[in-house]
């Protein structure tokens, strides 16, 4: 079956908190995810295949910014590409809506990631320190370049309608 992208709906909490759990040392709490998607500044994309969710990511909309909230692969699905291309479609979709730039934190220590955000664009600004309460492990800082002019020129077009909410869907 082929992987699709698409905006994050209600039902699909279960397996999103599923990946969520097994992603995170402080995972969000299921009444947080549930308050997303009533939130109008949030927008989240999922990565199905095999029939089910295996990638979620979101962000909130800061005037022209895009801020990533978070970024997940369930354990069994890594490596796949999937954490890039459900990140490619958020990105996509926040074009859309006028987002020119995107920020994002990240574990100092999650090399995978901080390779993952390189590949897409992304630039080390800064750091936080200790800002990860359950170990007190440094964040780096990540934005992105003007994104109509670094996203568009790496990446060929995504399909439109993986970015239209339809039936049932939250955007």
């Amino acid at each position: 079956m082929a992987e699709s992208t698409r905006s994050l709906r209600a039902e699909d909490l279960d397996r999103v908190m599923e990946i969520e759990r097994l992603s995170f040392s402080m995972p969000w709490s299921r009444e947080a995810m549930e308050q997303e998607l009533h939130n109008p500044t949030a927008r989240y994309q999922v990565l199905e295949a095999d029939g089910q969710v295996q990638a979620y990511a979101g962000a909130w909309l800061v005037i022209d910014e895009g801020h990533v909230t978070n970024v997940a692969v369930h354990p069994d699905a890594r490596r796949r590409g999937y954490g890039r291309a459900v990140l490619r479609a958020l990105i996509r979709q926040l074009m859309d809506l006028g987002v020119t730039y995107m920020t994002l934190e990240v574990r100092v220590s999650n090399e995978a990631a901080i390779s993952l955000y390189k590949q897409l664009g992304f630039k080390r600004a800064g750091s936080r320190k200790g800002y990860y309460e359950d170990d007190r492990e440094d964040a780096y800082i990540f934005v992105s370049d003007r994104l109509e002019n670094a996203f568009l020129t790496r990446y060929r077009p995504v399909k439109a309608e993986n970015f239209r909410p339809q039936n049932g869907e939250i955007m």
